[in-house]
């Protein structure tokens, strides 16, 4: 059966949207994802994600399947190219404020005049147990913990935006060999669920550099929740502002930790790149 989509990318993280309104379940497999986001022989993406019927009062539900086939909670530069497809989708009638049922709650993209998505991402999580991880125990936070990776301690903070982020801070991230330290981060027996990991470079307080190893994608030219979790660390830690900009390889992002609700939001573009079909 022929499949319409829509490609979109937000800071060179792309995906393939396809309209999933009449269903409520993905009208393609995990397996057909795989397949779709090759990048040699199918459409190439870093995942593909659905837009179906709102659920508990929600406008609409996102699911996403990555590269691998796996299903993550949430994608936060996905979410942005989610809501200018649901634009595009209900055409000139179209809001400016959705909110979205995901696997990690409920998240409220907003559609900026200037073009850019501004997203509510919620409260991080901090404790062990919601990452989750056993690097300590489950009702105590993960803030400047060591971990034995790739026969070479590392200082860790952990934070979940609904998934699970593992933050170390280096002098270099241009320096770091993500497609060799990354998959071992992801599969360290500390994280049952595995885990995204992010290397943080800070140039000033309110300024850092960002690359990422994405569970379940690899490596990716942007990762939204992991630059929300990035400077929520950083505050933790003491390396960041509270209204941070991370670059990452794609890209700048604005994160802002408020201080008063404790609320994440990240602001950062989207952009339909093609149109088309497949079989």
């Amino acid at each position: 059966m022929p499949i319409e989509f829509t490609k979109y990318q937000g800071l060179g993280n792309d995906f393939i949207l396809i309209d999933n309104r009449h269903s409520p379940e993905p009208v393609v497999t995990p397996e057909q994802a795989v397949q779709m986001c090759d990048r040699h022989f199918g459409i190439g993406a870093d995942g593909v994600i659905f837009a179906l019927p709102g659920q508990d009062g929600t406008d609409y539900t996102m699911r996403i399947f990555n590269s691998d086939g796996s299903e993550p909670e949430m994608c936060g530069n996905g979410i942005r190219c989610l809501a200018k497809f649901i634009a595009d989708l209900e055409g000139s009638e179209a809001k400016t404020l959705y909110r979205i049922h995901t696997l990690a709650g409920v998240m409220s993209p907003e559609l900026l005049p200037d073009g850019q998505v501004k997203v509510d991402m919620g409260l991080p999580r901090l404790l062990a147990s919601e990452i989750p991880t056993t690097l300590v125990a489950p009702d105590a936070k993960v803030i400047d913990v060591p971990i034995e990776v790739a026969g070479k301690s590392w200082s860790v903070t952990c934070v979940s935006m609904g998934n699970p982020h593992c933050i170390t801070f280096v002098d270099d991230v241009a320096a770091v060999a993500l497609e060799t330290i990354g998959p071992q981060f992801e599969h360290h027996q500390a994280f049952p669920q595995r885990t995204n990991t992010e290397f943080i470079q800070a140039i000033r307080s309110d300024y850092v550099k960002m690359r990422v190893w994405e569970r379940g994608a690899g490596v990716t030219l942007a990762c939204g929740t992991g630059a929300c979790a990035s400077v929520v660390a950083g505050v933790l830690v003491g390396k960041c502002d509270r209204t941070t900009a991370v670059e990452l390889p794609g890209g700048v992002l604005s994160i802002e930790w408020s201080e008063l609700s404790q609320r994440i939001y990240m602001t950062g573009p989207a952009q339909r790149v093609f149109t088309g079909c497949i079989d």
